[in-house]
């Protein structure tokens, strides 16, 4: 969902582990879906591991846990949303109300469909991952400050503040809430005179 990105305030959801593919993040089988609606792949964002084979709700998945309602940020383990290239992923993180996801290493395309579909991908340090999985696992309360324009995140359980990169474009547009034909037609004007000055 389009909106502008500044400050993130929020508790985490924990998922400690590494290697969390696409497919596991929204299986195969929902590619075949007609609609783009946010909802629909947020209500399938990990499937496979969120309910059970008969529909109910899987009470040892931690989004199934009822101390973590409201989060904002996921927090994952290294290499998140390596595998398949599907956009789907990043819609059904985006769908399911996630504005950031942090770990120490995404997969390159993933994390690119991430700032496509305004997910804010935070990559910060291995040991700063380590504490802050600590941090939530000690005080499931525990919240993360992401600020975009400093592009500091700060475990605000401890105080410890890690330093994040982003493309300035890509910063812009969060910032904005700007996809990419949004940005073209903003400088629409500077096309067109460009334009005319090269005729």
């Amino acid at each position: 969902m389009k909106q502008k990105f500044n400050i993130i305030e929020s508790n985490c959801v924990p998922l400690p582990l590494e290697n969390v593919d696409t497919d596991q993040i929204i299986p195969a089988r929902f590619l075949k879906a007609t609609t783009r609606e946010e909802s629909f792949f947020g209500e399938n964002l990990f499937r496979d591991w969120r309910y059970r084979p008969d529909g109910t709700p899987n009470p040892d998945f931690v989004l199934n846990d009822p101390r973590y309602a409201g989060a904002r940020i996921l927090v994952a383990g290294k290499n998140f949303g390596s595998g398949s290239s599907r956009e789907h992923a990043a819609w059904a993180i985006a769908g399911y109300g996630f504005l950031a996801v942090i770990s120490s290493f995404f997969a390159d395309i993933h994390k690119n469909n991430e700032l496509n579909n305004f997910v804010l991908p935070v990559v910060v340090s291995e040991g700063f991952l380590e504490r802050l999985f600590a941090a939530i696992a000690a005080d499931p309360a525990t919240r993360v400050r992401i600020d975009v324009p400093a592009q500091t995140v700060t475990n605000l359980a401890s105080g410890e503040t890690e330093s994040f990169e982003i493309s300035a474009y890509k910063k812009y547009c969060l910032m904005n809430a700007l996809d990419d034909i949004d940005y073209l037609l903003e400088q629409k004007d500077k096309i067109e005179a460009y334009e005319q000055k090269a005729l």
